[in-house]
């Protein structure tokens, strides 16, 4: 295999049917890198599809502060050679390193794709991988301090991963985004994992005045930043209504007390008046 930026590898996995537990393919290299490829012949904890990884090798002989972004795709052929399916990103690269050493696909496949007639001849699977390496860094020593350029933003090493799923999970999230100054940018960035990780915390953990300040934010993230997070809104309005909720239960429940202590007081001021007539009588 060549090193070269872009470049593909093939392997092929004999009596596929038979295979439970998750398959390594050999190590390969692209863009002056070692990959291999990770596959869940009955899925990575799904029961009707077949999962495909992508994976960086010998994590430990890494450099301390590693990265390399790369697109790639993955392909599933025929004996003759022919693509009869292919996976491929909805972003245009992924970052690996330490923290997120691995990408791919969890339904990569369904599974009854491959029992389709002429897929797998002889029981075998062939899997066609391509990886185009679009940046590699090789850091020995990196601080606390030290950023990665993630979609455009400045995030802390400490915080790779939580970007990088925002980003998996929401695309354009930040398509429409506004600021073009990179302190701006971190500021609002920064933001927003803040805002998240307080509407993530437990609903009783959340107090009226954070829940109150999340609005605000929300309206500048989206309006004066230009961040996409109607999912983001969704959830506040959630926790909001769940808020609502909680406080109507708590004060149904607490009027529900008083109206009981009210009935029986009547009701005990009713027998002394009856009391009081019967004595009257006597």
């Amino acid at each position: 295999m060549e090193d070269q930026k872009q470049s593909s590898f093939m392997f092929e996995i004999d009596n596929f049917s038979e295979k439970e537990a998750v398959i390594q393919s050999p190590t390969f290299s692209s863009g002056g890198c070692e990959w291999f490829v990770e596959v869940y012949p009955k899925g990575d904890n799904v029961d009707d599809h077949l999962s495909l990884y992508l994976c960086v090798p010998n994590l430990e002989s890494l450099r301390l502060g590693w990265k390399r972004r790369a697109s790639y795709s993955f392909a599933l052929l025929n004996h003759s050679g022919e693509k009869v399916y292919r996976i491929t990103c909805d972003v245009p690269s992924h970052l690996f390193c330490n923290q997120f050493s691995e990408w791919g696909w969890a339904e990569a496949a369904p599974l009854k794709i491959l029992q389709e007639k002429g897929f797998l001849e002889k029981n075998k699977l062939i899997v066609k991988v391509e990886v185009e390496v679009l940046e590699v860094v090789d850091e020995e020593d990196v601080t606390g301090n030290e950023t990665l350029d993630l979609y455009g933003f400045q995030v802390p090493y400490s915080q790779v991963v939580t970007v990088s799923n925002l980003f998996v999970k929401h695309p354009d999230v930040a398509a429409s985004f506004k600021p073009k100054d990179q302190l701006v940018k971190t500021a609002y960035m920064n933001q927003l994992l803040g805002l998240m990780e307080t509407l993530n915390k437990p609903q009783q953990s959340i107090t009226d005045t954070e829940l109150s300040n999340a609005g605000s934010e929300l309206v500048k993230l989206t309006e004066t930043a230009g961040f996409k997070l109607d999912w983001l809104k969704t959830k506040l309005d959630e926790l909001s209504l769940e808020r609502k909720k909680a406080s109507f239960d708590a004060m149904y429940a607490s009027l529900s007390a008083r109206l009981l202590v009210m009935e029986k007081t009547l009701s005990e001021i009713k027998r002394f008046k009856e009391m009081q007539k019967k004595r009257k009588r006597n």
